[in-house]
Formats: C-alpha cells, sequence, structure tokens
C-alpha cells in the first residue's frame, strides 16, 4: 500500500531515489571507515582506531535510519554492494592502503562532500518534492557529518 501523506507518487519516487544515493554514500564511507578502522598503524594508532570505530558506529545507524526512510516514503530499498557503488558519488580506493594522513584528509573530504551534497538535496525535498520529513531528516544527519568532519580537520596541521 503506497503512503497517503500529502506527498505525489511521483515526489515520494524522487524522494527515495535522492535517498537511495543518500544510503550508498553512507555505506561507502561506511566500509571506507571500518577499512581504515583495520588497517592503521603509526603512532597515533589507538586513538586513531577508536576515533574510527566511533565514526562506522554512526555511520552504521545512519544507514539503517535512511534505509527505513525509504520504507517510510513506499519504496524498496537497494541492499547490494552493486547497487551502493552504482549509486555512490563518494569514490573507493580499492587496493590502496593510505598513510595515516591520507586516511584522515580522504574521510575529511568524504565528509565535507556529503554535506555540501545534503545542502543541495535539502531545497529537492522541501520545495520539488513537498517532503518535509526527508528535508528535516537530512537536515540531522548533515549536522552529524559536520561534527565528524570537524572532528576530523582537527587532525590536520
Amino acid at each position: 500500500m503506497s503512503p497517503n501523506i500529502g506527498i505525489s507518487p511521483k515526489n515520494l519516487k524522487k524522494s527515495a531515489t535522492i535517498l537511495a544515493t543518500i544510503l550508498s554514500n553512507e555505506m561507502t564511507l561506511y566500509v571506507k571507515t571500518r577499512k581504515f578502522h583495520w588497517n592503521i598503524s603509526g603512532n597515533s594508532f589507538m586513538e586513531l582506531h577508536k576515533l574510527f570505530e566511533d565514526q562506522y558506529r554512526v555511520l552504521e545507524a545512519n544507514i539503517d535510519e535512511v534505509a527505513e526512510r525509504i520504507s517510510q516514503l513506499g519504496e524498496k530499498t537497494i541492499g547490494t554492494m552493486k547497487e551502493f557503488i552504482e549509486n555512490s558519488t563518494l569514490k573507493e580506493s580499492p587496493k590502496e592502503y593510505a598513510s595515516q594522513k591520507h586516511m584522515l584528509e580522504e574521510l575529511l573530504d568524504n565528509h565535507e562532500q556529503m554535506v555540501t551534497e545534503f545542502r543541495d538535496y535539502i531545497p529537492v525535498f522541501e520545495k520539488d518534492n513537498n517532503d518535509f520529513g526527508s528535508a528535516d531528516f537530512i537536515t540531522g544527519l548533515l549536522q552529524e557529518h559536520e561534527k565528524m568532519a570537524w572532528i576530523l580537520r582537527r587532525y590536520q596541521v
């Protein structure tokens, strides 16, 4: 049964498509953060190991919430790695094992890219799709990514 929440079926679909991209980016960043957690070494090993774990746990919760939001809009949620890769605007670096400095830079860049994309999506949810719930939801995600970016930025010297 399709939701009857004051949003046209066409706009529900458009919102769900944007959310699928967000879900894919959250999953890509989650996997990348997890990879860095597993492969960190050097002077700040334990500190960064714990930081990356804290951040991938936040991302894991975000993934579930985005997937549930798609379902709330009456759409099916993608769930394969192939679909996530196809829908993600973030890039992976297979077979590359970055230095601490590069790990921090890459994660920071990814969080900032997501924040920038969220700022573009919010008016689309609100003005184009009449989907204030998704706009509000994405605003909350934006704030979480701003905070994670801020923490990573503090490591830049």
